[in-house]
């Protein structure tokens, strides 16, 4: 996308009358939309113009939106906002755990996803804005912010943008206790949003992060509070 070209933005929806809506409101917000009433579609225009964002309903004929979450991030990396019914906590979960950036509920206001699509892009555009030089360090983990790269004993992690946001947020502030709703506003900027999409990024990191991410020892649980950070301590 050149600096002058409208972000482009695939709404994956088989309603008509959601999909007509979605897609009205995104233009009028400027953005270059196109819509897939189904999974098999929605891979095929991706293959010929990969999108910015995507906008994806799980509940799809064929192939559902979870797969299609799957089968884009096995391509590359693009933000992922989902649509999903109130009663799919299981699904939003796995989508999370798949990498997805957001959710919204259905029924939902179409100004809020309008916002959270701004949200989303606007996080992956100051991530690959030079920010100067910053590395965050604790013990054999290293983060490069500027370059928006982990690794860990020299091998790099795959992170997705929000899980980086996390990690770096959390070692930037080393020792100190956050509840979830304050990781939600500071290192997402959110005012709203449901605590769960914390717990499973943590839970991501975990696995990434931690020898044994059943028994943490640097992405610590402080309980009745949130999570904190405990610096690994320096070699003698």
């Amino acid at each position: 996308m050149s600096s002058t070209d409208a972000p482009s933005i695939l709404v994956v929806e088989d309603d008509v009358t959601v999909a007509e809506v979605v897609v009205t409101y995104l233009r009028n917000a400027g953005y270059a939309t196109t819509h897939a009433t189904d999974g098999e579609t929605a891979l095929r225009l991706a293959g010929e113009r990969w999108p910015d964002l995507v906008v994806l309903d799980l509940m799809l004929p064929g192939v559902d939106g979870l797969e299609v979450c799957r089968r884009l991030r096995a391509k590359g990396s693009v933000p992922v906002i989902m649509l999903t019914a109130l009663s799919s906590e299981d699904d939003r979960i796995a989508g999370l755990e798949l990498g997805a950036d957001d959710y919204v509920t259905k029924p939902f206001s179409p100004r809020e996803l309008v916002l959270r699509v701004r949200s989303v892009l606007r996080r992956g555009v100051a991530a690959s804005e030079p920010v100067g030089e910053i590395i965050l360090r604790d013990g054999e983990l290293e983060l490069d912010v500027r370059a928006h790269r982990a690794t860990l004993r020299g091998e790099e992690l795959a992170l997705t943008v929000r899980e980086f946001d996390l990690l770096a947020f959390l070692l930037a502030h080393p020792g100190q206790a956050f509840s979830r709703s304050e990781l939600l506003e500071r290192v997402w900027g959110w005012t709203f949003g449901d605590h769960s999409t914390v717990t499973v990024h943590v839970r991501r990191l975990r696995e990434k992060v931690e020898d044994n991410p059943a028994e943490p020892t640097r992405l610590l649980t402080v309980w009745g509070v949130g999570y904190r950070w405990g610096a690994m301590e320096p070699a003698s």
